[in-house]
């Protein structure tokens, strides 16, 4: 059996959200958001990201995580903002030797949906059918679960394209 944890960063909200893998089973384990507060410094809301993942990763233990790929907004400032949040979100699994896997943001959808252009009512939609009890906190946990579920997809073609990689 393989914890996966999904993360959907972001300064204001990550969501997160774990499931258990059992050869081509999934299972609901936990999910949430870490709320930060916007009239806190950035380096105090990224302290709080990063100390709620600690107290996430200690407390369900995963063996494995996933996150979005970045996507570049209009606005530069949100951008570097994005930016700074997914460098804490990576490296909280990081430094507890947890091995962090990209997706992009079409084939999350496309893994769960089944199409990349899915809206985020279809995704959580597909989020509850596929982890039956799953009821998500909010849409940030809901992505989050979605990353988790396009990881269990997937995580056997990494691996064999890891291993014809060496």
């Amino acid at each position: 059996m393989v914890r996966i944890l999904g993360l959907d960063p972001s300064l204001s909200s990550t969501g997160w959200g774990i499931i258990e893998a059992e050869n081509n089973r999934m299972h609901y384990v936990a999910d949430g958001y870490i709320k930060t507060d916007a009239k806190m410094s950035i380096a105090n809301r990224l302290a709080v990201i990063h100390n709620r993942l600690n107290e996430v990763l200690t407390t369900y233990h995963p063996d494995e995580a996933a996150i979005e790929q970045v996507f570049l907004n209009d606005n530069p400032t949100s951008t570097i903002k994005l930016g700074m949040a997914r460098g804490v979100v990576i490296l909280a699994p990081s430094l507890f030797g947890i091995g962090v896997t990209e997706y992009e943001p079409n084939k999350v959808k496309k893994a769960v949906v089944g199409v990349g252009k899915a809206a985020k009512n279809q995704v959580e939609t597909m989020v509850k059918i596929l982890l039956p009890g799953c009821k998500p906190k909010n849409n940030d946990s809901s992505d989050a679960l979605a990353i988790a579920i396009c990881h269990f997809n997937y995580r056997g073609m990494n691996k064999l394209a890891t291993k014809t990689g060496d």
